[in-house]
Formats: C-alpha cells, sequence, structure tokens
C-alpha cells in the first residue's frame, strides 16, 4: 500500500518541510508517502472565496487516482487516538487499495471534496496551520505503522 499526501498550499517552511522529510523518510519502507501540493484557490479583494474554495476542490478531485480510498482531514471529521489510527491503516492495508489524505486551504473542503472522501478526520479541536497538519500527519502515519510492528517508538 502507498499513501498520498494531497494538500492545497506550496512552500512549506524550512522547519516543516524538514519534519516532514525525516518522517517520510521513516515511512519509506512501511507505508511510503507522497506529497502532492497544490496551488491555493485565488483570494483577495475583489475576490469570490466560494469561487477559491471549488478551485481548490476541483484540483483536490483531478490529483486522485480512481480507485483510491480518501480521507479528508476536516475538522468535523471523526478523531481517533494513535491506537485507533493504527487499526484504521491494518483495516486499510487489508483493503489492498492506496490510500489518499486530503488537505484543504484555508477556508477547507470543497462540498464536492467530502462526499468523495471515504472517511474524514479530525486531528482534534484545535486550529492548526495548514503546513503544521502535513507534519503532524506524518509523525502519526509513523507512529502508527510502529505500533502495527511493535516497535517501541510509540510509548503510552
Amino acid at each position: 500500500m502507498r499513501a498520498r499526501l494531497i494538500a492545497v498550499g506550496e512552500r512549506m517552511p524550512a522547519w516543516v518541510a524538514e519534519g516532514f522529510a525525516e518522517y517520510r523518510k521513516r515511512l519509506s519502507h512501511e507505508l511510503p508517502l507522497e506529497l502532492i501540493e497544490l496551488k491555493p484557490g485565488i483570494r483577495g479583494k475583489g475576490r469570490d472565496d466560494a469561487r477559491a474554495i471549488q478551485d481548490e476542490g476541483a484540483a483536490i478531485l483531478a490529483a486522485l487516482p480512481r480507485d483510491i480510498h480518501v480521507v479528508a482531514l476536516d475538522g468535523r471529521g471523526k478523531t481517533w487516538s494513535s491506537e485507533e489510527l493504527a487499526a484504521q491503516l491494518a483495516k486499510w492495508r487489508m483493503s489492498g487499495r492506496d490510500i489518499a489524505f486530503l488537505i484543504g486551504g484555508p477556508d477547507g473542503h470543497a462540498p464536492e471534496v467530502l462526499a468523495r472522501a471515504d472517511q474524514s478526520w479530525s486531528l482534534g479541536p484545535l486550529t492548526l496551520p495548514h503546513m503544521l497538519v502535513r507534519l503532524v500527519l506524518a509523525e502519526q502515519l509513523y507512529r502508527a505503522t510502529t505500533l502495527l510492528s511493535g516497535h517501541p517508538y510509540h510509548r503510552a
């Protein structure tokens, strides 16, 4: 199984890029993780935010392969503990399908993206910068793989 992180936004700060790269490297054998960055919709004075959300949604949907399990990161989604995420990962592996995690733009996901998602996952009630979500996601995926393999990384 392979994973894709499809994220609206470009150019991570160096410290996020370094952290993400570290966890991506750690995941390379258990769960190869590909990052696909999409250009944010145009926002600003005289611009329609709804149009920006729609454009971002269309780009996300276009980046999805046909038969992939889709998990949208969304504040209204289900929260999982690290152990529950590991159990989800085990189920996803058993399905034999690749998986895509979606991070929307600053105003969230377009309704069409949420409709396409097989699951919605919330990282909790905190509002996190979208760039930081990438790092948290990668770390939690690494933690889930170590839980499944019995590696001592997770010490709860």
